[in-house]
């Protein structure tokens, strides 16, 4: 296996991110119906404002969405085209430097939002449509990698059951990874993601988080997508708006076991978070020194 206990530099778009960089991804929705946001960035002003905001509060990647995960009304190729497309191609004007990242299993998409500026496909839905990796290394952009236990796009968990979770999610991303890698997505683009909610009951993504380090361990860099999941709100019992400290608190456990990539809403907050675990763990200074100094 690659490059096994050791990390790489994250290359993305025009970005280079170090061993020890905590890279914030910033969720923009154009869809109607998040299950989140309700909507609030379907608009083209509001999702605008939100990258603007995204980025002044310290985002890395931002990570544009045209179809919502779960259950919900029909969306065509067409119509996720039409929702990220030239969505992609003016954040690309606005934000040259920024990495783009497009939340899409559906290569036609993918095409779509390579060919106006995307540096990364977030695929994830597990390689369900195995032409996405082969869009990805046409146009030498990223490609997350992500376990979902099968499942079909849009699909709730039901009655789903693991012999060793982490050992299926080991063997499911490190496998799309090196697919990836064999036609031409550059190896060090390549993320994987254990796939929080995603085919998967509160308690495996339990079991998934306190495991990390197996992943970090393939020497790939792992990309956790935790921000208000279900196993959070069921961990501690709280409604969709009320899952923000159990999201930091996973955040905070998750980098210190490693992940270096972070899919959130709250930006800010989570920068707070990561500077604060990185801090502790000797990778980042204080962002000032005075106390007992004068």
């Amino acid at each position: 296996m690659w490059a096994s206990g050791g990390c790489v530099a994250l290359r993305l778009g025009r970005r280079e991110f170090g061993e020890h960089q905590q890279v914030i991804m910033a969720i923009v929705n154009r869809t109607p119906d998040s299950f989140y946001d309700k909507g609030a960035t379907f608009a083209a002003a509001d999702a605008f404002a939100a990258v603007e905001r995204a980025v002044s509060e310290g985002a890395d990647i931002i990570d544009i969405g045209g179809v919502k995960a779960g259950p919900g009304e029909e969306v065509t190729v067409e119509e996720e085209i039409r929702r990220t497309a030239d969505f992609v191609a003016e954040v690309r004007r606005r934000f040259p430097d920024l990495v783009i990242s497009v939340d899409t299993w559906r290569h036609e998409v993918g095409e779509a939002v390579c060919a106006a500026g995307a540096d990364l496909l977030n695929d994830a839905w597990g390689g369900v449509d195995p032409e996405l990796a082969v869009v990805a290394a046409r146009h030498g952009v990223g490609l997350v990698c992500t376990h979902a236990g099968g499942s079909q796009p849009r699909t709730r968990p039901h009655r789903v059951r693991y012999d060793d979770v982490m050992a299926d999610i080991l063997g499911v991303t490190t496998g799309l990874a090196e697919r990836a890698v064999a036609l031409g997505v550059p190896r060090e683009s390549v993320i994987i993601d254990p796939g929080h909610d995603f085919g998967k009951n509160t308690r495996h993504s339990l079991e998934a988080t306190r495991r990390l380090p197996e992943m970090t361990a393939t020497g790939w860099p792992v990309l956790v997508s935790l921000s208000n999941k279900d196993f959070v709100g069921e961990t501690l019992d709280r409604p969709v708006r009320d899952r923000l400290l159990g999201t930091l608190a996973t955040t905070a456990v998750s980098c210190w076991l490693g992940a270096r990539v972070y899919r959130v809403h709250e930006v800010a907050e989570t920068r707070q978070v990561l500077d604060m675990v990185t801090a502790i763990q000797g990778t980042r200074p204080p962002a000032v020194s005075r106390r007992g100094l004068a």
